[in-house]
């Protein structure tokens, strides 16, 4: 791992990371404070955080027989390495949205991150921007729409100065900031839902995503155990998005003086699905705000809603099942990828244009903050980075995008939950 020894390419030298942490070890015994293994870093979180703050963001549905359908739907696909090839420039680079970015990863929206670091969404904010990668903030953050556009900023200045030699495109062409993304849970108050897409295209987020899985909380009996609801308790948080909202306070300062979840369960989670139809309006009135930026649907599972958001005019969908929160006994987000990726086509490889990484960083910010939500990023830009070396395959675009070559599928051999680690 010769720093010198690395021709400059399209995308940073991330594998260096490895290297650092090892030469820093073996020069002044510094070595990690937590493990980046997801597993050990699981176990080490439940260490550093309570009940509350730990399984709000690690709960699963029921008996969690998603979750574990998402982790074995991975272990049956292979990558097949190829040998003597010339990996020695590696190109991460793809383009989402507009926006070339320097690897298929972004921050997946998760609310109240106060939990895990005071300063809450500011954090992995200000890390998106550094490493050039999208951020997607939550309708249920703890931070307002306009601090955490402030931080993204802040990390992406950070980025361009550090990483000169490669610029990403914006939109419209030129060095950009750091992609945002703003995640809607939408209400039934359509004041509310246009003054919340304005403030977000007025911060720089230029891509709307809606959830459309979580009209409310599926069934989690790890955190009815202990009440697990932190919007009910006195001085909660996750009101911060509807506290800062002009039109929200309007109409509601009154009831939420008295009634500390009357954001959430009016404007979030508040158990009235929308239609189809609804969406359209939606799409509507984001392209008049914003342009004609784009719209995408997160939610999706099946083939025929895939068809259907093309249909209502959506730019891009996220297929995901909440990380197994929703929905219990629900099909595997890898198992229909295919079949989705079938009917819309254009995608890498086996998955999608991007990747959103969600538990990682809140385990990392909740042991170090900002420190431990910069390593772990760093460390899983380093783990592609190097796989993408010792695995043959140089290039995103040209090595891996549509080839189904690079992977192979075997059906049988999933290990038992907690196995994993000692294979």
């Amino acid at each position: 791992m010769d720093p010198n020894n690395k021709p400059k390419g399209p995308s940073p030298h991330y594998s260096l990371y490895q290297r650092e942490i090892f030469k820093r070890g073996g020069t002044t015994g510094e070595f990690p404070s937590f493990s980046v293994h997801p597993e050990e870093l699981q176990e080490s979180t439940k260490k550093k955080l309570n009940d509350r703050g730990y399984f709000y963001a690690n709960s699963n549905a029921g008996l969690g027989w998603t979750d574990r359908a998402n982790r074995e739907a991975f272990y049956k696909w292979r990558i097949v390495p190829r040998a003597l090839v010339d990996t020695n420039v590696r190109d991460m680079t793809t383009t989402l949205f507009g926006h070339r970015i320097p690897a298929p990863i972004m921050f997946a929206p998760i609310g109240i991150n106060k939990l895990y670091t005071t300063l809450g969404e500011l954090v992995p904010a200000k890390i998106a921007g550094e490493l050039g990668i999208p951020y997607c903030l939550s309708t249920a953050a703890s931070q307002p729409i306009e601090a955490v556009a402030e931080a993204n900023e802040k990390g992406a200045s950070v980025h361009n100065e550090s990483n000169s030699v490669h610029e990403y495109d914006g939109p419209n062409g030129g060095n950009a900031t750091s992609p945002r993304f703003f995640q809607l849970y939408m209400g039934h108050d359509d004041d509310i839902t246009l003054s919340l897409l304005n403030r977000a295209w007025k911060s720089g987020f230029d891509v709307l995503m809606l959830t459309t899985d979580t009209w409310q909380l599926g069934w989690r009996p790890t955190d009815m155990s202990i009440a697990n609801y932190v919007f009910y308790y006195p001085n909660p948080v996750g009101n911060e998005v509807g506290s800062s909202d002009p039109v929200f306070m309007k109409k509601h300062s009154r009831e939420l003086a008295e009634d500390t979840g009357k954001w959430i369960d009016s404007c979030v989670w508040h158990g009235k699905a929308h239609t189809w139809d609804k969406i359209k309006w939606l799409i509507g009135e984001w392209h008049k705000i914003s342009g004609g930026r784009p719209f995408v649907i997160k939610g999706i599972q099946c083939e025929a809603d895939a068809l259907k958001a093309l249909e209502v005019s959506c730019e891009g969908i996220v297929v995901t099942n909440h990380a197994g929160r929703q929905v219990d006994g629900a099909v595997a987000s890898l198992e229909v990828l295919p079949e989705i990726v079938q009917a819309v086509g254009d995608t890498l490889a086996l998955g999608a244009h991007a990747v959103m990484v969600g538990r990682l960083y809140v385990w990392g910010m909740s042991h170090e903050g900002e420190s431990g939500c910069r390593h772990v990023m760093k460390s899983l830009l380093a783990d592609l980075d190097i796989t993408m070396t010792v695995g043959g395959y140089p290039s995103i675009e040209k090595d891996v995008r549509g080839n189904k070559e690079a992977l192979r599928y075997n059906p049988h051999g999933v290990p038992p939950r907690g196995e994993y680690a000692r294979l």
